[in-house]
């Protein structure tokens, strides 16, 4: 190709700009789209260490490591409940049956006027607001079961994009992930993968610490439940470590759930009525949730990512309150990855290096920062006779 034939550099400006906002509107308009496929992403990343384990130790070609992994992960997330429920049927059985009385239990409390202090409460209104929220649910109008058989089918097919979009990345990430770099020219792609290598090592000790966390809280709220006597200690305890994962909606069903079976069941030793029972439930699971919010997880996920404790805790509930569920898990390890790309940028702007020799830069010294030459004159020894 003849070099008239080559795009001006202002014309190469112009059209990666129009690019660039073509993607981003793209991004704005099938937002749905783009959140069901970051869901896919974080799932095949939490995949990708074993398809990579295959490949590297029993060296399995990346196709059928791919499979191996998928399909087993898809039988586990079918078969594990399955196998796990005759284990704890007898403590799910309690919650369920305890959940479904609740309402029952809570709209005959409020019924009745509520005498304390020598001031009587009339809470009536309040039992009958129960009693039609109760009605809603299990007496749906024929438009509802239309509308709610309609959001579960949409909720179904966002479900299988998700699982073709896992099983697309772990297949083809090595691929994806040259393209990418191939958009760099070739003397700044060695500072593109290590920016990269640097990204990765921030979400993996984010998903570590996530383990960690969950871990500690699911095996803490069982043994304290057991201690109490409350029934079905074990299933309450792992809920609240499951649960622990999505801040602040997470804890407030973990504590409702635990207190409601409380309330209708009671301690198995504790000789206190149903509802202070409940309320010490509710009680002592505020003083753990919050040691868990305020020292744990900011101490674990800050350690994780490099970032100060107090700052994690403040964009974990931003992003709580902006974008729900999926921005309170994902915040703190895209804000961490952003700080490493705008320090990347801002010392490439300065005329600096790239990377700051933190310690974590995998490179290798060159020959003369190796075996220096020796500085000032050189004695030369006398040849033995």
């Amino acid at each position: 190709m003849s070099e008239n034939n080559q795009w001006s550099l202002p014309f190469r400006y112009v059209a990666g700009i129009l690019l660039f906002v073509a993607f981003v509107a793209f991004m704005l308009y099938a937002r749905d789209v783009v959140r069901n496929f970051v869901i896919a992403g974080f799932v095949a990343y939490l995949l990708n260490p074993g398809v990579v384990f295959l490949v590297s130790r029993a060296r399995f070609k990346r196709a059928t490591a791919v499979n191996v992994v998928f399909f087993s992960s898809v039988l586990l997330l079918v078969g594990l409940p399955a196998a796990l429920t005759p284990i704890f049927y007898d403590d799910a059985q309690i919650v369920v049956e305890d959940l479904l009385d609740l309402t029952k239990q809570m709209g005959e409390t409020l019924s009745r006027p509520v005498v304390f202090g020598g001031l009587v409460f009339h809470l009536e209104g309040w039992a009958d607001n129960l009693l039609e929220v109760q009605d809603a649910f299990l007496a749906p109008l024929p438009a509802e079961i239309l509308t709610l058989l309609e959001t579960t089918s949409v909720g179904v097919l966002w479900f299988l994009v998700i699982l073709v979009g896992i099983y697309l990345l772990l297949s083809h990430w090595p691929e994806m992930r040259d393209s990418m770099f191939s958009f760099a020219q070739p003397v700044y792609r060695p500072e593109m993968e290590e920016l990269y290598r640097r990204i990765k090592n921030i979400w993996m000790a984010y998903l570590r610490g996530q383990i960690v966390l969950m871990i500690i809280v699911g095996v803490v709220f069982t043994i304290v439940w057991l201690v109490m006597g409350i029934p079905g200690a074990l299933v309450l305890g792992m809920i609240a470590g499951l649960f622990t994962l999505v801040p602040d909606v997470g804890p407030f069903l973990a504590v409702l759930l635990a207190a409601g079976v409380a309330l209708l069941e009671g301690s198995s030793w504790i000789p206190l009525s149903n509802f202070w029972v409940a309320g010490l439930v509710v009680g002592v699971y505020l003083i753990l949730i919050n040691i868990k919010n305020f020292f744990l997880r900011p101490i674990i996920m800050g350690r994780s990512v490099h970032m100060n404790e107090g700052l994690v805790f403040i964009v974990i509930i931003v992003a709580t309150i902006l974008e729900g569920i999926l921005g309170a898990l994902l915040a703190v390890p895209v804000l961490a990855s952003l700080t490493i790309i705008v320090g990347y940028l801002r010392r490439k702007i300065l005329g600096l290096s790239a990377f700051e020799d933190d310690g974590s830069r995998q490179f290798v010294a060159p020959p003369e920062k190796i075996n220096p030459p020796r500085q000032g004159r050189l004695k030369l020894r006398k040849p033995k006779k």
